[in-house]
């Protein structure tokens, strides 16, 4: 969780914590969880209010799509996991052994790729499990990160 003051074009409250948004050249660059202490910002930049309106939206209905460039920059082996990500629609979990699987790839490899997601909630790297039980989320095995990794997960679960 970043706590520091770190200049984001937005800072939104959501039900799972702050986050900060930050596009650069008209994509997405990035998402990060906040500490609560963090000041709430609005933004001037018309692609920093898009990605507010596409998260709000997404808050208000787990089904609703992401429709943003980004400018996530990662090996090739982490763009093929996120590509992949990406088709796993809300409500739908897979493990990561699962997801290693279909890449021909091992478990471990996908955890990193998922770790090193600029863009969580976008590319939905919540989507990934463990075998047995949630797995890590942004590199973490509890805390504000898994907060917000079990939220999302049960805001798109049918039921």
């Amino acid at each position: 969780m970043v706590t520091g003051t770190l200049k984001y074009d937005a800072v939104i409250a959501t039900p799972f914590g702050r986050i900060g948004i930050t596009a650069q050249d008209n994509a997405l660059c990035g998402i990060d969880l906040l500490s609560p202490r963090i000041s709430l910002r609005s933004s001037e930049n018309s692609l920093a209010l898009d990605v507010c309106r596409q998260i709000q939206a997404y808050i208000d209905d787990p089904a609703s799509s992401f429709d943003l460039p980004l400018c996530v920059s990662g090996t090739v082996y982490q763009q093929r996991v996120w590509t992949t990500l990406q088709q796993i629609v809300p409500g739908e979990a897979v493990s990561y052994g699962a997801l290693a699987h279909k890449l021909s790839s091992g478990p471990r490899a996908v955890a990193a790729a998922c770790r090193a997601n600029a863009v969580p909630i976008v590319i939905p790297c919540h989507r990934v499990v463990a075998k047995t039980g949630l797995g890590g989320y942004m590199g973490q095995r509890d805390g504000p990160a898994m907060r917000m990794k079990t939220w999302l997960l049960e805001h798109e679960s049918p039921g």
